[in-house]
C-alpha cells in the first residue's frame, strides 16, 4: 500500500481529503494503478473519515452515508477527473470482512491499493488492519466452491474468487475480467495468495496433514454466494437511485463505465438526464438484454 504512486495522485487525494474534516485516508485503488497515463480515464479513491457527522456540512448527506455507505463524489484537480466513495472508518473495517452482505468492499480491496494520503499513524494502523481483512474475506468464501486446488497458493482460487465476486454485483466488465485482474500481476497475487492462507491456517488451524482448514462448508459457502448475489444487485440498484441525489451527473457516468467496460456505446437522452431514476430503471433492462451488463 505504500508503493509510490503519480504526483499527481497524490495531490488529487490530499484535495479530496481537505474537502472533508475529519478526514483519515485516502485509498486510491482499480485500473488506473496499472496505467501509465491518466488522459481520459476516471481515477477510482476511498476516503476513509472518522465521523460522517464531521465529514459533511450538510446533515441529509451524512445520514444517506449512514444508511446506504458510501456516498459517491465526482472530483476534478488540476486536470485529472476522479470518483471518490466516502466510508467512516468502522464501516470501512465491517465492511471488509464476511459479516458483510455485500462483496463491494472486501472484493475491491483484496485486490491492490494504495494509502495515499493519510492523517497519521494511528489512521495508517486501522486503515491497513481493515484492508488486511479483505483478502482472506475472499479466499475463507471460495475455497469451499473449489474441488481439488492443488498447490495452495494456485492463482485458481483467486480468479475464482472473482469469478464470484463479479457476479455478485450488476457488472459491466467482459467475461475475462477476472482472470485478467490476476494475469496483471501473477507474482503480486502469488506472494499474497502465501500470506492469506498463513493467516486462515493462524486463524482456524490445518488439518491432519497439513491442509489449511475451510472455514466454510461447501453448502454454507454456497448459500452465502447465493445471498450474496442476491443483496449486491439490490445493492447496485439502490445505489444508483441515491446517486441521483449525491453524484452530479451519475447517469452520464454510468453509460461512460458500461461503454467503456463492454465495448457498446451507451446513449444518454436528454429526458434521462432530468430525471435520471426513471432514465436508469428504463435502461436497465435493454444493458441486461444486449448483455452490457450481468
Amino acid at each position: 500500500m505504500a508503493v509510490p504512486v503519480p504526483a499527481a495522485v497524490n495531490a488529487m487525494a490530499a484535495a479530496i481529503a481537505a474537502r472533508h474534516p475529519s478526514a483519515l485516508g485516502v485509498l486510491f485503488y482499480g485500473s488506473c494503478l496499472r496505467e501509465q497515463s491518466f488522459d481520459g480515464l476516471m481515477l477510482d479513491f476511498y476516503l476513509i473519515v472518522e465521523s460522517y457527522g464531521r465529514a459533511f456540512d450538510r446533515a441529509w448527506l451524512a445520514r444517506a452515508n449512514r444508511l446506504l455507505p458510501p456516498n459517491v463524489f465526482p472530483f476534478e484537480h488540476e486536470g485529472l477527473i476522479a470518483k471518490y466513495a466516502v466510508l467512516s472508518a468502522d464501516d470501512f473495517a465491517r465492511l471488509n470482512g464476511p459479516e458483510a452482505e455485500t462483496v463491494s468492499v472486501w472484493a475491491r480491496f483484496a485486490q491492490p491499493s494504495r494509502l495515499v494520503w493519510v492523517a497519521g499513524d494511528i489512521a495508517t494502523a486501522a486503515i491497513v488492519d481493515a484492508i488486511a481483512r479483505a483478502a482472506p474475506t475472499l479466499f475463507e468464501l471460495t475455497l469451499p466452491m473449489l474441488t481439488g486446488t492443488g498447490d495452495v497458493a494456485d492463482m485458481d482460487i483467486w480468479r475464482e474468487g472473482f469469478r464470484l465476486t463479479y457476479g455478485a454485483e450488476l457488472r459491466a466488465e467482459r467475461a475475462n475480467r477476472p482472470g485478467s485482474v490476476v494475469d496483471a500481476d501473477p507474482a503480486r497475487y502469488h506472494a499474497f495468495a502465501r500470506a492469506v492462507l498463513a493467516a486462515i491456517a493462524r486463524e482456524h488451524g490445518v488439518g491432519p496433514n497439513g491442509e489449511v482448514p475451510n472455514a466454510w462448508s461447501p453448502a454454507a459457502a454456497a448459500g452465502r454466494w447465493a445471498k450474496l448475489r442476491r443483496n449486491g444487485k439490490l445493492l447496485t440498484l439502490a445505489r444508483l437511485a441515491k446517486a441521483s441525489a449525491t453524484y452530479a451527473g451519475g447517469i452520464d457516468y454510468l453509460a461512460w463505465k458500461i461503454s467503456r467496460h463492454s465495448g457498446q456505446k451507451v446513449t444518454i437522452r436528454p429526458w434521462q438526464r432530468r430525471w435520471p431514476i426513471l432514465g436508469a430503471i428504463t435502461l436497465l433492462p435493454r444493458l441486461i438484454a444486449k448483455g452490457a451488463i450481468r
